[in-house]
């Protein structure tokens, strides 16, 4: 089952320097989940929910005049898979003569998708993968003062903890 979901905020990862795109179910439940992207990807999503124009085509929208050259629309796009930490996932192409597919990082299908108000969604079993078991007792790897200090840091943080389209 698909789940559509909304960008609830992109923000940095402190320890890391990587971007993360937090993307948020519309369901009653409203689940998150954060996607750790790469930064000319998040450049690329900054600036299409800033609604930025730069006086030459990006990457991204330069695929989304030649998509629209050759009379093709992104109808959606899934989130499909998470595989060993890594996100898979779909875009949907329509135009009056055929449907289909095609496999894409997600920070570049949400790149797209927002060039094409399309709508973005999460499949239920990204949404299983992708949250820590309740039941389960993790364990910090790093045993440091730093570590426990980061662990606890973690334990503590809910979605509301980060802000909404920080760059």
């Amino acid at each position: 089952m698909l789940h559509k979901v909304n960008i609830a905020g992109l923000t940095m990862d402190e320890v890391s320097g990587t971007p993360i795109i937090i993307l948020q179910t519309e369901d009653d439940d409203a689940q998150t989940i954060p996607i750790w992207i790469g930064l000319l990807e998040a450049t690329a999503i900054a600036s299409a929910l800033r609604d930025i124009r730069f006086d030459r085509p990006m990457t991204h929208d330069l695929f989304k005049n030649f998509s629209e050259y050759l009379n093709y629309h992104v109808s959606k796009v899934e989130i499909c898979d998470i595989r060993d930490n890594t996100y898979y996932a779909r875009i949907c192409f329509f135009s009056p003569e055929k449907s289909f597919d095609m496999d894409a990082r997600p920070s570049d299908a949400i790149a797209i998708a927002l060039r094409f108000n399309a709508e973005i969604y999460v499949d239920t079993k990204v949404l299983e993968k992708s949250q820590s078991p309740v039941n389960e007792k993790a364990e910090a790897l790093d045993k440091s003062k730093e570590g426990q200090k980061w662990t606890e840091y973690l334990k503590k943080m809910a979605p509301d903890d980060f802000g909404k389209y920080k760059m």
